[in-house]
């Protein structure tokens, strides 16, 4: 977590002067790429004929441009880049910087994990411009380039010249499929027997266990399941919880157990 702290005026006091430039994407990818003591390129500021013409030549190493893999690219960026200078147009503009001292960091490690960041106030901007690259062979090039990478789709066909054996290989139906599909086919080939039939056969089971699942009583009676439970629903009880929890038994009416002999 981090809080705003003093703010440094040392810059406005001494009234510093600074310049607003902008400048290309490709150019500021190129700087962050200097190494040593940083040096980038350098400023050229002339006056000619009453009139103050600025540009910016780009050091010769880092106009190589290199690829995502870091092999190096069939173009380098442009050298040379005009300003084309403007006004600040009646705005106040400044520039601040902001830091948190090696103090401050402890005193974050040791107490409330609070950082109080130091601002500084930079300077004042006075003057404003734009970085223009000149026109040049290596600058249509990059741009070329750059529509070409742009204009490439995210994803790629590409032909295999083996089969892929490392994943799982394609089958026209999953073993799942097969055995629900086979026992749709056997609940339908069951024939509805005669209600009573039903009944009868369902009784009988009953005498000899208090519970049964699902499954056993269509094994038992040989019937469609939804058939099976219409029937069960107007003789029988669905236990829901309990140790017989998903079982069938008999409502009180129709039971008929012999004395206390009752099997689970």
């Amino acid at each position: 977590m981090a809080e705003k702290g003093e703010l440094d005026l040392t810059g406005a006091k001494q009234n510093t002067g600074v310049w607003l430039v902008k400048v290309p994407k490709y150019l500021s990818q190129q700087w962050v790429k200097a190494t040593g003591r940083g040096e980038v390129g350098k400023l050229k500021i002339v006056k000619s004929q009453g009139k103050t013409e600025v540009s910016f030549t780009l050091n010769e190493e880092l106009a190589n441009i290199h690829e995502d893999g870091g092999k190096p690219a069939s173009v380098s960026a442009p050298r040379v880049h005009p300003f084309n200078l403007q006004s600040v147009g009646g705005q106040t503009l400044t520039v601040f910087t902001e830091s948190s001292s090696e103090a401050q960091t402890e005193e974050k490690s040791e107490s409330s994990g609070v950082v109080l960041d130091k601002l500084a106030l930079e300077g004042i901007v006075v003057q404003r411009a734009e970085c223009k690259p000149a026109a040049s062979e290596d600058y249509m090039k990059l741009k070329r380039r750059q529509i070409e990478e742009s204009s490439k789709p995210a994803r790629q066909i590409l032909s295999l010249e083996k089969a892929v054996t490392t994943n799982y290989k394609p089958v026209a139906n999953h073993q799942y499929n097969i055995e629900y599909e086979k026992k749709k086919k056997e609940d339908g080939k069951r024939a509805r027997a005669d209600k009573q039939q039903v009944l009868d056969m369902l009784f009988s089971a009953f005498e000899k266990h208090q519970y049964y699942n699902i499954k056993d009583l269509v094994d038992i009676t040989k019937q469609p399941v939804i058939y099976l439970k219409e029937i069960l629903r107007e003789i029988g009880i669905y236990n829901v919880k309990g140790s017989h929890k998903n079982t069938w038994e008999l409502k009180p009416e129709y039971r008929h157990y012999q004395g206390e002999d009752k099997s689970d």
